[in-house]
């Protein structure tokens, strides 16, 4: 006897569908508002019972609802999203939230589940640190990229260096209309606000890249250092999961789709699935393969020879995350340890 069930989550409220094994009862409903106190509540209906089993699909309140069936002794399963759309088909009928958790009942039922590995609390803190110094810069970056369309469209000749002093020293000299000159401004006080709340996470991230065993590890490759060993290690998760290097590969979404029929065959674009932390950050350090000191500079050469474009620097990003796989394979449960993974906000 068992209880086989799925939840589908969202903010307002979390779906449920299971399946007493036994009886063939099956029971569903709603989890009304989708909070940890309230699900708590409802999930002591499974209290003394070790036979009961929910899949939940890895998307945004995963963490919670997993973390709540651990502390009430019920195995939990994480969908991944993506396979659990295809393992679905081609939708023949209306999709709706009673479906979507019949769906992930049934895959768990027919141990068709496509899974995704749980990672540990250390681990999610550390990603969740990532995840946001990431937002920020892309954020600092935008406002930089402000400033620069405002200075071509009142034809100023392009300026760099602005987070410098010689930057803002041109930059408070240019010809701008009242306007422009307050979007400038407007902007720069938003650079130097986020650079504040970066300067501070970066550090903590390094100090994860230097101290943590997996991460440690990681920066012995060429071009990746603490803060790209913290988000490579955090993002990839633990590789045991994998079979070999190219499921590696095709979890970062680094992969290139192919498009083949009969005889013909021809590549498509990069596949861009999974943590998009992973692949930026996978492609910052193939960037060095640009330096002649780099290990892997012949292979770009060459690469760049008969190809254009980012392409060479993406087959570079492709063999420093095979050789991320098998240093973490390696290092076994040793990776994943929560020693230096705290963070010194967490750590006080």
């Amino acid at each position: 006897m068992a209880i086989i069930g799925g939840f589908d989550v969202h903010r307002a409220q979390i779906t449920f569908d299971h399946l007493d094994t036994d009886t063939g009862e099956v029971s569903r409903g709603q989890i009304r508002p989708a909070t940890r106190t309230v699900l708590h509540s409802w999930l002591g209906r499974f209290a003394g019972r070790c036979d009961v089993a929910f899949a939940v699909e890895g998307c945004t309140g995963w963490r919670f609802v997993v973390e709540e069936l651990t502390a009430a002794g019920i195995t939990p399963h994480l969908a991944e999203p993506a396979d659990t759309a295809a393992a679905r088909g081609r939708k023949k009928r209306a999709k709706t939230d009673k479906a979507d958790a019949r769906l992930l009942r049934e895959l768990l039922c027919q141990r068709r589940l496509p899974e995704s590995w749980i990672a540990p609390p250390h681990v999610l803190e550390v990603r969740t640190c990532v995840r946001l110094y990431v937002s920020l810069m892309d954020e600092r970056r935008g406002w930089q990229q402000r400033i620069h369309a405002q200075l071509f469209h009142q034809g100023v000749a392009p300026l760099t260096g602005l987070l410098t002093e010689v930057g803002r020293a041109a930059l408070a000299a240019a010809p701008l209309s009242p306007a422009g000159r307050q979007l400038v401004d407007s902007a720069l006080v938003a650079i130097d606000r986020l650079t504040e709340l970066v300067t501070p996470l970066r550090a903590q991230l390094q100090a994860v890249g230097r101290s943590q065993p997996g991460a440690r590890a990681l920066t012995a490759q060429y071009g990746i250092g603490p803060l790209l060993g913290a988000i490579i290690w955090a993002e990839l998760g633990d590789c045991r999961r994998f079979r070999n290097s190219d499921q590696a590969v095709r979890f970062a979404g680094l992969d290139v789709t192919v498009w083949s029929s009969d005889g013909k065959r021809s590549a498509g674009h990069l596949a861009r699935q999974g943590s998009p932390q992973l692949r930026w950050a996978l492609f910052e350090a193939a960037e060095c393969a640009r330096r002649a000191t780099s290990p892997d500079h012949d292979y770009y050469a060459a690469l760049a020879e008969r190809l254009g474009g980012k392409r060479p620097v993406l087959s570079v990003a492709r063999k420093l995350l095979r050789r991320c796989y098998h240093t973490l394979r390696e290092l076994g449960e040793e990776a994943w340890s929560p020693v230096g993974s705290s963070t010194p906000k967490q750590a006080a």
